[in-house]
Formats: C-alpha cells, structure tokens, sequence
C-alpha cells in the first residue's frame, strides 16, 4: 500500500464510519469522533483485506473493496455501541 493510499482511505473512513452508523438498525450511544474513527480504522482494514484477497485494484470503482470497508464499519458501530451500552 503507498502512502496515497493511506490517505485515501483515511479520508473515505470518514465518509465509511458515517455510512456503517447508518447500516446499522436503530440509536447508538455512541460520539461522532468515535464513528469517524471507527470508520478510518475499517477502512484502513477493508482496503488491506481488499488487497490480500487481491480485489483492491480493479477497472473503475472499487466496489468490493468498498463494501468491505462498509461492512467493517458497521460491524464495529454496532460492537461499540453494543459495549458502551452496557453497564
């Protein structure tokens, strides 16, 4: 991974936290800058799990890759809403 694709999926995590809050079924309890980072974190994550399977490179969008970041996102949405829920 370069350097270009750090940021890259530095700046889409933002976007990606927002979306996997939204995936996610009903209210979490949960900061704004904490799903900004749980979104950076999936998306660093989905973009080398994209290139492990070998999907990270292919003509036009990434879509694959994508929906991995999301899918990252909205696991972990609902795993810390779900912990921070509890007493």
């Amino acid at each position: 991974m370069e350097i270009t694709g750090i940021f890259t999926a530095i700046i889409i995590g933002l976007i990606i936290g927002a979306l996997g809050r939204l995936v996610v079924p009903g209210k979490q309890s949960i900061p704004l800058w904490l799903t900004l980072l749980i979104g950076v974190v999936a998306a660093l994550l989905g973009t080398f799990l994209a290139a492990l399977v070998g999907v990270d490179e292919t003509p036009g969008v990434d879509w694959i890759e994508l929906a991995l970041q999301i899918a990252l996102a909205a696991g972990g949405v609902a795993l810390v809403a779900g912990a921070r829920r509890r007493p």
